[in-house]
């Protein structure tokens, strides 16, 4: 019976003490050294506006359908930039639904931004990313809207060119993945302008 019982606290004595280590000291550590070394990131990386109020993530995307602002990719999370339900559509390649939705997309798109009928239309611009939250477009993208969001603003569309290159985020490193233009910083960007 001793053996068993020793036996028994040392396994107990082990789960206390890896118990505080791994669900206690560690995660601890992990959120101070984040909050020293990259407090914005850690925090949610949120965007806030000159009045102080939280606008939103710059990681993850918001709609926007007016036709004064960039409108990002659509959104297969939930009902639209639901960060509670993450995930893409998963349509296949093949499935008629993806098919048809594409080519409704396609239509809007080039309506929105007075496109001719065979004009090429970004990927970006009528896939969904696969968290349905990504919020960036692609530099391509943003070009084709450029034209629709100096109309409704009364805006040179040199001037939103430029803005377009200043949200623009280079890849990481310079050479890990593709430049992105932040949506929601560059709609901010544009209700700020006098």
């Amino acid at each position: 019976m001793k053996p068993f019982l020793y036996e028994l606290r040392a396994s107990l004595m082990a789960v206390l003490v890896l118990t505080v280590l791994c669900c206690g000291l560690y995660p601890l550590a992990v959120f101070g050294v984040a909050r020293l070394c990259f407090p914005n990131q850690a925090a949610g990386s949120l965007i806030v506006d000159k009045s102080g109020a939280v606008r939103g993530s710059a990681l993850i995307g918001q709609p926007f359908a007016a036709d004064k602002y960039f409108h990002p990719r659509p959104s297969a999370a939930g009902q639209g930039y639901d960060a509670t339900s993450s995930g893409g559509s998963n349509f296949g390649p093949t499935s008629q639904k993806l098919a048809d939705a594409i080519k409704d997309r396609v239509a809007q798109y080039r309506k929105e931004n007075s496109l001719k009928d065979n004009e090429p239309v970004p990927a970006d611009a009528v896939t969904a990313s696969g968290s349905g939250l990504d919020p960036h477009i692609s530099p391509n993208n943003a070009a084709f809207q450029i034209a629709r969001v100096a109309k409704a603003r009364s805006l040179d569309a040199e001037k939103l060119r430029a803005l377009v290159r200043k949200y623009t985020d280079q890849p990481d490193l310079g050479f890990i993945g593709d430049p992105g233009v932040n949506v929601l910083r560059l709609n901010l960007a544009l209700d700020s302008l006098k």
